[in-house]
């Protein structure tokens, strides 16, 4: 579906079985744990995967958007807490991109393996409307910059080696964006995570205290252009991602079903819950769901790499239009597989829960179809009142 050349595919056939022998065996303890995949993580990073984006000059695979795309659908199969702080990490990879001959170095340990990136732009003062940073950043004029901000529910938070953030600029014009590091002074968790699902990705609040930033090293792209970077670098990665963890849940749901319904019998008949037409019906409508899910990421990447000049309105109905079809998929699943989908030893019920997370995922699915919606009709993308 991905129509990926042969390079391609042997990436992600890599990535398939990293999926299956190492981050879908640990997907449920991950999941009863609320703890961080980090087993999974290691082997993805240990096999390069964190630098799937990087160029091959700089150590990594030079690959772009659909290859990501194809692999991350495949970690979602196997787990999407993982994947979820996987894409985080290579949303964070494409703002570095962004300003790639400042941070060749962090790209380069990237590619290693040995950075782990992720994404602060939500905020507690403007909430899921992550484009709209409440904190600012104080400049001493003297090539440094001082960072205080609240940052709401930051993947792998405390784990993550870079932390890619958003706040007001110093000249009080627009946003910023800027290299937060882990260990950086006044950098800390201010809660917990805690959640329905998508229980490992440590997504806690964190608050960042007067974080002082050397500017020539810290700040991506320019003052108060960082639009550029959260709009036009992390977005469309994210968004593209996104869509592919929605894929990845729904054909987790529908293989599942269709395993199930294809091994377990009625004793007192010794038919099969398969011979049911109403159960048939049910699996050719999760297939044909994930499917179509599928094509439009597949057509979308088209459009991208065409430059049509539409192709925006599709990159941001994609993450809308995934999430929803995860969670009919879903929902479809756990009515064919019936009594033993409420059980924990099907693993139905924990995606059922994971695909829950995208709807409220900041951009919301509220927040794209308004999106969509403005853009349908020539009105711009933000209401400027």
């Amino acid at each position: 579906m991905y129509r990926l050349n042969k390079q391609q595919q042997a990436i992600v056939d890599r990535a398939t079985e990293i999926s299956q022998s190492v981050i879908a065996e640990k997907a449920a303890d991950v999941d009863e744990q609320a703890r961080f995949p980090e087993e999974s993580m290691h082997a993805l990073a240990d096999a390069g995967f964190y630098g799937v984006t990087v160029p091959s000059e700089l150590g990594g695979m030079g690959e772009g958007l659909r290859t990501l795309a194809a692999v991350v659908e495949q970690v979602a199969i196997g787990c999407p807490s993982t994947a979820m702080v996987y894409m985080m990490h290579c949303a964070g990879v494409s703002c570095y991109l962004a300003d790639q001959e400042k941070f060749s170095d962090i790209l380069r340990t990237c590619a290693k393996g040995e950075h782990l990136s992720t994404l602060a732009f939500s905020e507690k003062g403007s909430r899921s409307q992550f484009w709209a940073p409440v904190s600012k950043a104080e400049s001493d004029g003297n090539g440094s910059a001082k960072l205080s901000a609240e940052k709401s529910w930051v993947t792998s938070a405390g784990i993550a080696d870079g932390i890619v953030s958003s706040a007001g600029s110093m000249d009080g014009n627009g946003a910023s964006v800027f290299l937060v590091a882990k260990d950086d002074a006044g950098v800390e968790i201010s809660g917990g995570w805690d959640s329905l699902g998508m229980r490992g990705n440590q997504s806690n609040p964190m608050t960042f205290n007067e974080v002082e930033l050397d500017l020539s090293e810290r700040l991506i792209g320019k003052d108060g252009k960082g639009a550029d970077i959260m709009l036009g670098a992390a977005l469309p990665t994210f968004l593209v991602c996104q869509a592919a963890i929605g894929v990845g849940i729904a054909e987790s749901a529908f293989r599942t079903a269709q395993k199930h319904v294809t091994a377990t019998k009625f004793q007192h008949t010794g038919t099969r819950l398969m011979d049911l037409p109403n159960i048939r019906a049910n699996l050719a409508q999760m297939k044909l769901e994930t499917g179509k899910a599928r094509a439009y990421l597949s057509s979308t990447l088209d459009k991208m790499e065409n430059g049509d000049e539409d192709a925006m309105i599709d990159v941001l109905s994609i993450k809308a239009s995934s999430g929803e079809t995860a969670v009919s998929v879903c929902d479809l699943a756990m009515r064919t597989c019936g009594g033993a989908a409420f059980s924990k030893h099907l693993g139905l019920e924990r995606v059922f829960r994971d695909s829950r997370a995208a709807i409220v995922m900041a951009p919301t699915t509220d927040h794209l179809r308004e999106f969509v919606g403005r853009l349908l009709v020539g009105l711009p993308l933000f209401d400027p009142s």
